[in-house]
C-alpha cells in the first residue's frame, strides 16, 4: 500500500510543475495536468505522452508615456472629485473650487491639511505640502472660469423656500442671523480675497458644511464668524437657507466681488489678512 502511495505522489509532480505555468496559459496548463493524473501506466509512461511547455516570449519594454509637466497634470487628483477644471463632481456633493477667490482655497487647503477642517481624503492628499505649493493650486483653481450647471430643481414647499430667501438676503436681527448677502457679496458669489461663494453649490454640500460647524468639524481662525452664525440656526432655518442658495442660478459670467472697505456684520479672523487660515 505504502508503495502505491509513492507513486501516486510521484505521478502528482509533473502537475504540479505546469500549475507554476498555468498563468501563462491557464487552459492548456489545466489540460496537460489532467494528463497528467495516473491511469494506471506506469509513469515513465504518462511523462512521455505529456506535450512541451510553449516557449515564454518576453514582452518588449516600451518607451515609458511622456506626461506633460503642468498645474492641470498636477492636480487632476483634485478634479478627479472636484470635476474638469474643479467645475464640480457629478455625484452632487463635491463643490465647484473653480474661480473661488484664491485667499478662500488657500485657506481651505491649509485648513484640511493642519485639521481645522476634518476630511481624511483631503488630509491625506495635503499632508506634508508646503506654503508656497498650496498657494500653487489655490492660484490655479481661482483662474479656472468653466460655465456653471444650471441648479437642480428644489423640492422644498414655497414656504421655505421664501424663508431661505430672507435669510439670505435680509438677515433676521431677532434670532442674530446677518444676512449671507451681508459677508458673501450682493449676489452671493464670494468677495476676493477670501470670501466664498454661496450659489452655484449642492443643496447637501451646503447642510454639510452648516453641520460640520455645529459639530465642531470645521473650524476657522478665531473669531469664527461662522461657527456664531450657526450658533444661532436653527434646523428649521438652516434647511431653508440651503434649500434656497442651491436652487438660485449664477448670473452668466459673474465673478466675485472686489474687496470693499465695507464693515462685515461680525468680525472674522480668517479676514485678518489676506490668505491666513
Amino acid at each position: 500500500m505504502w508503495a502505491m502511495k509513492l507513486v501516486w505522489r510521484a505521478a502528482r509532480i509533473p502537475c504540479i510543475l505546469l500549475l507554476l505555468t498555468c498563468w501563462q496559459a491557464p487552459i492548456l496548463g489545466m489540460a496537460l495536468c489532467r494528463a497528467a493524473e495516473p491511469q494506471g501506466q506506469p509513469l515513465a509512461a504518462l511523462q512521455s505522452q505529456q506535450a512541451p511547455l510553449p516557449p515564454v516570449t518576453p514582452v518588449a519594454a516600451g518607451k515609458p508615456a511622456q506626461v506633460p509637466d503642468t498645474m492641470a497634470q498636477r492636480l487632476k487628483a483634485c478634479t478627479a472629485c472636484h470635476g474638469p477644471l474643479g467645475r464640480a463632481g457629478p455625484d452632487g456633493y463635491y463643490p465647484r473650487i473653480a474661480g473661488k477667490p484664491a485667499g478662500y482655497l488657500y485657506n481651505q487647503l491649509v485648513a484640511f491639511r493642519d485639521g481645522a477642517r476634518q476630511y481624511p481624503p483631503m488630509r491625506s492628499l495635503l499632508t506634508g505640502m508646503p506654503a508656497a505649493y498650496l498657494r500653487e493650486i489655490a492660484a490655479f483653481f481661482a483662474s479656472q472660469h468653466p460655465g456653471y450647471a444650471p441648479p437642480s430643481i428644489s423640492t422644498a414647499p414655497p414656504a421655505t423656500l421664501a424663508r431661505g430667501r430672507v435669510l439670505a438676503l435680509d438677515g433676521d436681527p431677532d434670532q442674530k442671523l446677518p444676512a449671507c448677502q451681508a459677508c458673501h457679496g450682493a449676489i452671493l458669489l464670494g468677495v476676493e480675497p477670501a470670501i466664498p461663494a454661496l450659489i452655484g453649490l449642492p443643496r447637501d454640500y451646503l447642510n454639510g458644511q452648516l453641520g460640520a460647524w455645529r459639530n465642531g468639524r470645521r473650524s476657522a481662525r478665531a473669531p469664527d464668524c461662522m461657527a456664531e452664525v450657526v450658533r444661532h440656526l436653527s434646523d428649521a432655518d438652516a434647511n431653508a437657507v440651503s434649500a434656497w442658495l442651491a436652487a438660485t442660478p449664477v448670473p452668466a459670467g459673474a465673478l466675485p466681488a472686489v474687496q470693499t472697505e465695507q464693515k462685515l456684520p461680525l468680525e472674522c479672523g480668517s479676514l485678518a489678512r489676506e490668505g491666513s487660515p
